[in-house]
């Protein structure tokens, strides 16, 4: 299973950006997985930005409730992370994931700097 990042970039603090997750391989139905957007800053940990769970729930890290919502197109295996009121804070390499039992998948990751 690939699955392929787009829509980092450069954005000024406030500014706006939709990344989007591709699975590349056919038969692969992202409802049967748990996806999910992580990032990592430089100097720190991978941490989780966004998800859905395979039963339908999300969830979000509290420092980006409110500003970042994730979403799907089940037809076509994309998951989205619309990412609004950025600040210099979200800059990362952002990764798409997707899990199911014990397989996990991971995207090559798209950077997002925020200037201020």
């Amino acid at each position: 299973v690939q699955l392929v990042e787009s829509g980092g970039g450069l954005v000024q603090a406030g500014g706006s950006l939709r990344l989007s997750c591709a699975a590349s391989v056919s038969f692969f139905s992202i409802m049967l997985y748990n996806m999910g957007w992580y990032r990592q800053a430089p100097g720190k940990q991978r941490e989780l930005v966004a998800r859905f769970t395979s039963g339908g729930t999300t969830d979000y890290a509290d420092s980006v409730k409110g500003r970042f919502t994730i979403s799907r197109d089940n037809a076509k295996n994309y998951v989205y992370l619309q990412m609004r009121s950025l600040n210099p804070e979200d800059t990362a390499v952002y990764y798409c994931e997707a899990d199911r039992g014990s397989l996990t998948y991971w995207g090559q990751g798209t950077q997002v700097t925020v200037s201020s």
